[in-house]
């Protein structure tokens, strides 16, 4: 019951400071509407002459594409992994080595409250413009997705977090992680179903992607929310994401273990 307490605190003066920024995150979710209709165009002139691409509609495409623009905003790790580096740098992190407060949970908490912001901000525009995408729009109606896509949705956010806490710790060992950052951006983005839907790759490169945590950062909960997933795929993507979910897990405890003892405490 403490530690809900103290962490309840932590997401509340998260959530007041991420208030302060709002308009940020407002703009940055009025321009995402720009994106939007980029996808518009290009998937429209893709679509021309054909009623589908690999097997799903002009309409499912672009909702998929909808729905993954609005968990990004949800569950995307936009700037916590410099947060962490400029923490560590500055010496800010030896306050919580000194109190009875665990880092990972203590910057998970700060994330939630950031996206809760930012992702409702998001679903504003949108809203605005629901009644001009409604005929564009073709979401399934089985209701397991969406009681299976919540976990999902879950297990994607630990997953973006615990690999963009992990860049953050390389600043133990690196002064600047920019361009691991840089990189591993590039690859999810490719890999993690931003581009294009991953299932329109070969049927043997798709399988292959779906044993990589890049599959479960976006891609797979878009996925199970909008249709491109049967009941069986999303089961067993459920217990893969989890499998990930452990791993990162486990490397940042190593890299929280191994870089306190590189730490030299100075400041804070």
């Amino acid at each position: 019951m403490a530690a809900f307490t103290k962490y309840r605190h932590v997401f509340l003066v998260g959530l007041q400071s991420n208030l302060v920024y709002r308009w940020n995150f407002a703009l940055r979710a009025t321009f995402s509407i720009v994106h939007l209709a980029f996808v518009f165009i290009l998937w429209g002139a893709a679509f021309r002459g054909q009623t589908d691409i690999g097997g799903f509609s002009l309409p499912q495409t672009i909702t998929y594409f909808l729905t993954l623009l609005i968990a990004q905003f949800f569950i995307g790790a936009f700037n916590e992994d410099y947060q962490i580096s400029e923490e560590i740098r500055n010496g800010l992190i030896n306050q919580f080595l000194l109190k009875p407060i665990n880092y990972f949970f203590y910057r998970f908490t700060i994330f939630l409250s950031a996206r809760l912001v930012s992702g409702l901000l998001a679903l504003l525009p949108v809203i605005i413009a629901y009644p001009f995408l409604k005929p564009y729009l073709a979401f399934p109606d089985e209701s397991w997705r969406l009681f299976l896509g919540m976990p999902a949705l879950l297990m994607a956010s630990l997953i973006q977090f615990s690999i963009a806490y992990c860049f953050g710790l390389l600043t133990f060992w690196f002064l600047d992680i920019q361009s691991f950052v840089i990189l591993s951006l590039a690859v999810e983005t490719l890999l993690g179903g931003q581009m294009f839907p991953l299932d329109l790759m070969p049927a043997t490169l798709f399988r292959i992607s779906q044993f990589l945590p890049y599959f479960y950062q976006m891609y797979f909960p878009a996925a199970v929310l909008t249709g491109r997933l049967t009941y069986t795929q999303t089961i067993e993507g459920l217990g893969i994401q989890a499998f990930w979910v452990v791993v990162i897990f486990g490397c940042t405890e190593l890299l929280w273990r191994r870089g306190l003892r590189r730490h030299t405490a100075v400041g804070g």
